[in-house]
């Protein structure tokens, strides 16, 4: 269970951290918040701090991201030209396993 904690820890911090150094008025005060819960439930994850609570708050970010993707934006489960969203999924997926162990 720990090497799952790890590789979502992992995605979370690399997917967290341009949100953190990004200068674009689009991500706003939001991104920048967004981009710190996935870099501090990242490193919690990893090093195995309130997983269960880091789960929980990664799962309502994917299903948020599967949301925006599916029914915002319109983007495929899968597609060769963007990220569908399948990844989320996954993603989401490895959350609710976290959380229910």
């Amino acid at each position: 269970m720990w090497f799952l904690q790890f590789a979502v820890g992992v995605i979370f911090i690399v997917h967290g951290w341009p949100k953190l150094k990004s200068k674009s008025p689009a991500f706003g005060i939001g991104g920048l918040i967004h981009g710190l819960i996935e870099v501090l439930g990242g490193v919690a994850l990893i090093f195995g701090w309130y997983v269960r609570e880091v789960a929980l708050v990664f799962l309502i970010i994917m299903l948020g991201a599967i949301y925006m993707k599916k029914f915002k934006w319109n983007i495929p489960f899968s597609s060769h030209n963007t990220t569908g969203w399948e990844f989320d999924l996954i993603l989401l997926a490895a959350s609710m396993l976290l959380l229910v162990s």
